[in-house]
């Protein structure tokens, strides 16, 4: 390959349309103790899948001889990360009702399923009373790679184990047409995150305690190799273009490779000296090296033939819809997008980057330059509403598409995030029970 050859992972295949995928995150979660299910046993999570091939059909995805996920006949995806957390992947849909929809029929279904185990399907921002170092692993091989290469970044890797094991989210996947709406969609979604992530705050239990931590999935990212963690490194510079896209992800070193032996580590170097020189065993790279390697970048977008939001925490249940609305309304109404982006243009990538820092704790307190994150939510609140009503009017959306976002109004209006809501309802409602809160938290079952 040469490295022009590269910049096709960038760009839009062709007859591309903007349409929306959603992914969510859940931990699966014992009814009683709160405790994440193990990968093994009868009441598993590989138990878990083989109920759903038994039941629903679907195509079993195995790594080796470990069952690590569903495919179903409609293009949806159920897949396990590596503390066994359960990912719905769904199809892309053409407008946010339909996609929602779609979601809560799968996810209702499965809740129904998972209980049959006493089990229970929560989603929002991590696993609330595992410990990293007692939390389960899927025993995939690829998953030992992993943990053998963030261990020896030092500090740098610490939070690996915690975001691998414990870490849950709700991402939005939108689509880009061209390499300058690709330029203009990107800069925005990566100047907003730290304002929506700062709005979708919502992990603050960790082992059943309150330590002050909103968000310790969003505060474990920060310690999770900082080369290929926060913000794409070319996103807020100008020009934005492909070449510089990929430039950023030749000079980052690539995790690992799957080569004829199976998953190995790759090596140290960055992946463009594999391109010049080949790796360490005399092989080259392929092109599904290099996707691999895109794979392996943790930013708050992912950035390939489409554009993945990951900064924010995954709301409660109820709130899903609400993630997807706002990046939709910001991302796919221009006027709405160029607003925002002259919101938010003044900002520097190192102002960017310490309100990634600060979010953690301060939640909408958190502070973007010199100029108040609740403000600023505000503000892209009205923007994306604006976009999503455009929709509607244009037949692109359904009429209740615009009350997905109502459950963030409601944040800013009484600067509460679901992660003071859930928190306050710990120490009251719940009366420190995890039965309690599993029970509140819970996917509702399909009857």
């Amino acid at each position: 390959m040469r490295r022009s050859d590269l910049h096709e992972a960038f760009h839009a295949p062709h007859g591309t349309r903007e349409r929306i995928g959603l992914e969510i995150e859940a931990g699966v979660l014992d009814e009683a103790t709160g405790l994440a299910a193990p990968y093994d046993g009868p009441h598993g999570m590989a138990a878990l899948l083989h109920q759903v091939l038994r039941d629903w059909g679907g195509s079993p995805q195995w790594a080796d001889d470990v069952l690590t996920g569903v495919h179903l006949a409609d293009g949806t995806k159920l897949t396990l990360e590596h503390g066994g957390q359960l990912e719905y992947s769904s199809p892309p849909a053409d407008d946010l009702v339909t996609l929602v929809t779609a979601m809560r029929a799968t996810m209702e279904a499965l809740a129904a399923l998972a209980q049959r185990h006493r089990l229970a399907i929560v989603p929002g921002g991590n696993l609330p009373f595992d410990r990293a170092e007692r939390a389960t692993w899927v025993p995939t091989v690829r998953g030992g790679v992993m943990r053998t290469y963030f261990a020896g970044l030092g500090p740098d890797g610490e939070g690996a184990p915690h975001i691998m094991r414990l870490s849950t989210s709700t991402q939005t996947t939108l689509d880009h047409l061209s390499e300058d709406d690709l330029a203009s969609k990107l800069r925005v979604q990566v100047a907003a995150s730290p304002v929506v992530a700062a709005l979708f705050v919502n992990s603050p239990l960790y082992a059943g305690r309150l330590d002050g931590v909103l968000s310790h999935r969003c505060r474990d990212w920060l310690r999770m190799d900082p080369r290929r963690c926060g913000s794409p490194g070319p996103a807020l510079r100008t020009p934005l273009t492909v070449e510089a896209l990929t430039d950023w992800a030749l000079g980052m070193p690539m995790i690992y490779r799957r080569g004829p032996g199976g998953y190995r580590l790759a090596g140290p170097q960055p992946f463009a000296d594999h391109l010049r020189h080949g790796f360490d065993d005399g092989t080259r790279p392929r092109w599904e090296d290099w996707l691999s390697h895109l794979d392996q970048i943790y930013t708050t977008v992912r950035v390939r033939r489409t554009l993945e939001t990951r900064a924010p925490d995954g709301p409660p249940y109820p709130y899903v819809p609400a993630g997807p609305a706002l990046w939709t309304g910001l991302t796919y109404h221009a006027p709405s997008r160029a607003a925002a982006w002259e919101l938010l243009r003044r900002y520097t990538p190192q102002e960017n980057d310490a309100a990634q820092r600060a979010l953690p704790t301060a939640g909408l307190a958190t502070r973007l330059g010199g100029d108040s994150v609740r403000d600023l939510a505000r503000h892209l609140l009205g923007l994306a509403r604006a976009g999503l009503q455009a929709r509607i009017r244009a037949g692109l959306e359904q009429p209740e598409a615009a009350g997905y976002l109502d459950p963030l109004d409601e944040i800013v209006d009484t600067n509460e995030t679901f992660a003071e809501q859930t928190a306050r309802r710990w120490t009251t409602s719940h009366r420190g029970d995890p039965a309690r809160y599993v029970a509140a938290h819970r996917i509702p079952s399909a009857t």
